[in-house]
Formats: C-alpha cells, sequence, structure tokens
C-alpha cells in the first residue's frame, strides 16, 4: 500500500502562478535578510504557510489564491524582530499591522488579502478574521512556527548532549 502524495506537481505551478508577481518584488526578496524562528528566514517561512494554506484552501473550495499570496506577504514586516532594542518586546502584537502596510505599499491586494495579513496572528490580535482562509493561514502560521522552534532547539540540545569521542 503506497503513500498517497501530499502534493502534485500540477499544485506546485498553480501556487507559483497565483505568487510570481509577488516572488520577483523587491519587497518579498527583503525577507530573506531576515530571520524568523531558529534558522529559517522570514521568505522561507512564509513560503511554506502559503503553499499549506494553498493546498488546503484548494481542497476545500475556498479562495486558494488569496490564501496563497496572503500567507506569502503575511510576515513582510522587514525588520530584525528579534533586536528588542529597535523593535521592543510586542512585535506579535504589531508586525501584522506593518505588514499590512508594507504589503499595501507594494502590492494591490484584494480584501480578503488584506483580512488574511492583518489577522494571522489571531487569537493574540483579539479580533477574529472574517474568512476561513485567515484562519488557515493562522493555523499554519503556528504549526510552521512550533516546527521551526523545535528543530532549532533539537539542534541546540543535540550539541548540549552530544557523547564525547572515545
Amino acid at each position: 500500500m503506497g503513500r498517497d502524495k501530499l502534493f502534485s506537481i500540477q499544485d506546485a505551478r498553480e501556487f507559483y502562478l497565483c505568487i510570481d508577481d509577488l516572488l520577483r518584488s523587491e519587497a518579498v526578496q527583503q525577507m530573506k535578510a531576515f530571520t524568523q524562528h531558529g534558522t529559517t528566514s522570514t521568505y522561507d517561512h512564509c513560503v511554506v504557510v502559503a503553499f499549506r494554506s494553498f493546498l488546503l484552501c484548494k481542497k476545500l473550495h475556498l479562495d486558494y489564491k488569496a490564501a496563497a499570496r496572503g500567507g506569502l506577504l503575511h510576515d513582510l514586516f522587514l525588520y530584525d524582530w528579534h533586536d528588542k532594542k529597535a523593535r521592543g518586546h510586542l512585535h506579535g502584537f504589531f508586525h501584522p499591522g506593518i505588514a499590512l502596510k508594507n504589503a499595501q505599499s507594494s502590492f494591490t491586494l484584494t480584501k480578503k488579502e488584506k483580512e488574511i495579513i492583518k489577522k494571522h496572528m489571531w487569537p493574540l490580535t483579539v479580533i477574529p478574521p472574517t474568512c476561513r482562509e485567515a484562519y488557515i493561514i493562522s493555523y499554519y502560521d503556528k504549526v510552521c512556527t512550533s516546527k521551526e522552534v523545535v528543530v532549532q532547539w533539537y539542534g541546540s540540545m543535540k550539541k548540549v548532549f552530544k557523547p564525547s569521542s572515545q
């Protein structure tokens, strides 16, 4: 009994067509310069969140194009959030608004794409999303963040508990 494919080449192509213009932009390319969690760049984090959300929205017959685009732009804040002196301690609360402002200054967004970016940190941001696609982005943002943090933690623990050579 074989394992089902998680996605097809056609899914990957269709995802790319949804976000091609965004990927080629200077704003999105700048995300490669910032670390999100562990050793994962903000760019890589957003691509994975966007792709997973795209696949689920497509399967559920939701607006998968808005999920792909909003997912890619959800963390377009373009600063090092780890530097508390530069940005303070409330990044989790404020970066969705910053990302939305940056996205709107670089791209024409649909109402749903704006909603996805603005509400992706729910329930940390108190007002809940009004569309299912934003809930899906919020979910995958947390799933991917958890994985990135655990991978970093595991790597650190392997170094600490590395058996000595004999």
